[in-house]
């Protein structure tokens, strides 16, 4: 329970609230190497991770490998435009630690974002948060040097550099593995 209330934390929650949350949520475990969604599906939840990491992906038009984000301990794992809209996805999302999630299904959580006010406040600051975040990515992949966004990888999100294999990183930073140790040993060395 105490995952849920940092997750969802918001001034106007009332404590009665976190009853009702707390019921629509279900606790899976769930191994390195599982699939929460897979390309072609329909989004039918959200999860929030307790501990462990887990990665999105999709392939590119030359079928390579992308991943598109990463998401820890404390972080909401979501594929929202499937999820809210409706429509198949493009994206896997994948395990890439053996983790603790608290799933919630979206007939579910539509059924709190009607009852609870608090709610919805929280979905809108949540999806601006998440909107920002996206944008602020697009712009640094192009306004920064690649050595800067790993910098910056390593101390925002400690958690990608220690559990997710070097080439899933490289490929969230738009560069090769090979960039990628170079401005590994680079680091090192300084």
């Amino acid at each position: 329970m105490e995952i849920l209330r940092y997750v969802y934390q918001h001034p106007l929650f009332e404590t009665k609230d976190f009853e009702l949350i707390g019921q629509a949520h279900e606790k899976v475990l769930k191994s390195k190497g599982d699939f929460l969604l897979q390309k072609d599906q329909v989004a039918n939840e959200y999860y929030i991770v307790e501990s462990g990491l887990v990665r999105s992906y999709l392939y590119d038009y030359e079928g390579n490998e992308i991943t598109t984000d990463f998401k820890g301990n404390q972080e909401v794992a979501i594929e929202v435009a499937s999820l809210f809209q409706r429509v198949p996805t493009q994206e896997y999302i994948q395990c890439l630690t053996d983790c603790t999630l608290w799933k919630v299904k979206f007939d579910d959580f539509q059924e709190l974002f009607h009852h609870i006010p608090a709610m919805r406040e929280w979905g809108r600051a949540w999806m601006a948060f998440e909107l920002y975040q996206s944008k602020k990515r697009a712009t640094e992949m192009i306004t920064e040097p690649a050595t800067k966004r790993y910098l910056q990888l390593m101390h925002e999100r400690p958690q990608i550099i220690q559990q997710a294999p070097l080439k899933y990183i490289a490929t969230y930073l738009g560069i090769t593995d090979t960039s990628l140790s170079r401005i590994r040993k680079e680091i090192a060395h300084t």
